[in-house]
């Protein structure tokens, strides 16, 4: 293994503790915030589950790894600025306490270093389509179907009384926070792993025909992802665990189950999606059924804002690394 190989592969894994630091909100923030799960024992079983979660499938990784760029056609310096520069927004994002996608920041790194190093002719039109497709449409699918749970819980449960629903659905957040958990983990870790294996095609130690990720890699990316889970990521708990909507255990477990519904779909067929994106997107639609100003929708354009401003501004900064790398290379 090269020593710009050896940097990708660190880089990497370094993305991956990010992404799981930053974003052990979408799993925990709604069972902490209703006072379901202890916060310790909420970020310990965070861990694990998305250390499993990340042996489910390597579908996603193939995606990222083959379906955004050319990568028989990239450099060691490209893949590396994409990285950089969606390590940059994951810690800037987190430092603000906002919940970003680290999807779409490594999406548009990936695209600008791509662009700067090979022009537009590196991009596959098809495989980003895909992408923002699904991008786009995942958090509204998670806003219809937490919206349609939460008023089928409530119609079930309509002659029950509320503190007794809540008492019982407590225990089941310890249900749903750990499938989210679980299906955070087959999304997210592949990510890496794909540009692990992107790498790897670029530096002529894999077909791109028959892209495959080594055990070694899914091992590396799984507990990187855990590690940083277990960090986790208070800043943004506080944000989507209470800034959004007033959340009961009943409206946490919606969210939850719909969330992982959603994600675990998603990687099943190769998917990458924002688990962000998911997850506030059912917040959403579950606050949404009781009355549309329960959601604070202040909070919630604020957080569209930067959804928006994600992949152009991590693409300018790959575009710009990678303009960098080759002058000094």
């Amino acid at each position: 293994m090269t020593t710009a190989l050896v940097l990708i592969v660190f880089l990497a894994l370094v993305f991956d503790l990010i992404n799981g630091m930053h974003d052990a909100a979408n799993a925990i923030a709604t069972g902490i915030s209703t006072r379901a799960i202890p916060p310790r024992v909420a970020v310990a079983g965070a861990a694990c589950f998305n250390f499993l979660g990340a042996f489910l499938s390597t579908a996603v990784a193939k995606t990222i790894g083959g379906d955004i760029v050319d990568a028989t056609i990239l450099t060691t310096s490209t893949v590396t600025s994409a990285l950089v520069a969606a390590i940059f927004w994951n810690i800037f994002t987190w430092i603000k306490g906002i919940p970003s996608s680290s999807s779409h920041a490594l999406f548009g790194g990936i695209i600008g270093a791509a662009v700067s190093a090979k022009g537009f002719v590196a991009l596959k039109p098809e495989g980003i389509l895909k992408i923002l497709k699904a991008l786009v449409l995942s958090p509204l699918i998670g806003f219809g179907v937490g919206f349609m749970v939460m008023v089928a819980i409530m119609w079930i449960f309509r002659k029950a009384a509320p503190g007794k629903v809540n008492r019982h659905f407590k225990g089941l957040q310890w249900l749903s926070a750990s499938f989210l958990a679980l299906s955070h983990g087959s999304n997210d870790a592949q990510k890496s792993m794909g540009i692990i294996a992107m790498a790897m095609v670029s530096a002529g130690l894999m077909d791109s025909r028959s892209m495959y990720i080594p055990t070694w890699v899914k091992i590396a990316c799984a507990t990187a992802m855990a590690i940083g889970t277990s960090t986790g990521g208070w800043r943004i708990i506080k944000t989507m665990g209470g800034k959004m909507i007033k959340l009961q255990p009943v409206n946490g477990f919606a969210a939850e189950l719909t969330s992982s519904a959603v994600i675990l779909s998603a990687s099943t067929i190769g998917v990458p999606v924002s688990t962000t994106h998911c997850i506030s997107g059912a917040i959403m639609g579950v606050g949404s059924s009781k009355r549309l100003s329960a959601v604070r929708w202040d909070v919630a354009g604020k957080m569209l804002w930067t959804w928006l401003i994600t992949i152009p501004s991590t693409a300018v900064i790959g575009y710009l690394l990678e303009t960098v790398l080759i002058k000094v290379l």
